[in-house]
């Protein structure tokens, strides 16, 4: 298993202790000062097993440290991954994300599936995937230069024959400006 998949593993165990009412109880009640498995069976009026149980799913998670106190183990709260935010420990950094794992997989669908050996084989007549294409496109412009309606069109024949509606979509999807006749991709 890599460190990314033990990562989520982790993160997962830490959603699944929090996601029990009883363990929520104790964690408010330990927050307010360490305390021993009995107290908590008395305070919750539960079986001192079941509180057991529930002190365990929380220690295994990193959530709870148990020291021993003559008869009793005590717990009390560990580090500051409470103090954390839901996005910090949920949430995993962009770089621990899985090998493999595509970010954008529909965008590269759609570009597979539009565009074969580098032609558009139809423009798409779905909102969201022709945004795709024509962002695509616009990369073959550079975004200092101006270009006239010719330059535009001798870009776009390259990849469709139907260049007005390809010119059209690029400005109706704010990807380049027209004015005077001049063309400008436009700066992400």
């Amino acid at each position: 298993m890599s460190n990314a998949d033990t990562n989520l593993e982790a993160r997962a165990a830490l959603f699944k202790a929090l996601g029990h009412p009883t363990r929520l109880l104790i964690l408010s009640l330990i927050r307010m000062q360490p305390r021993h498995g009995e107290e908590l069976a008395d305070i919750l009026h539960l079986d001192p097993a079941t509180i057991s149980h529930h002190l365990a799913k929380l220690a295994e998670a990193g959530l709870l440290a148990a020291v021993k106190d003559q008869y009793y183990q005590t717990y009390s709260l560990t580090g500051d991954l409470l103090d954390r935010t839901l996005g910090q420990v949920a949430l995993l950094p962009q770089p621990d994300l899985p090998p493999g794992l595509e970010v954008d997989a529909y965008r590269q669908k759609v570009l597979k599936t539009f565009f074969k050996r580098g032609r558009l084989v139809e423009i798409p007549a779905q909102l969201k995937k022709r945004q795709i294409v024509l962002e695509k496109i616009v990369q073959e412009f550079e975004p200092a230069r101006e270009y006239t309606e010719r330059d535009v069109n001798q870009v776009l024949v390259e990849f469709h024959d139907d260049v007005a509606t390809l010119r059209r979509g690029l400005i109706e999807h704010g990807l380049m400006t027209r004015a005077s006749g001049i063309y400008r991709r436009v700066l992400e």
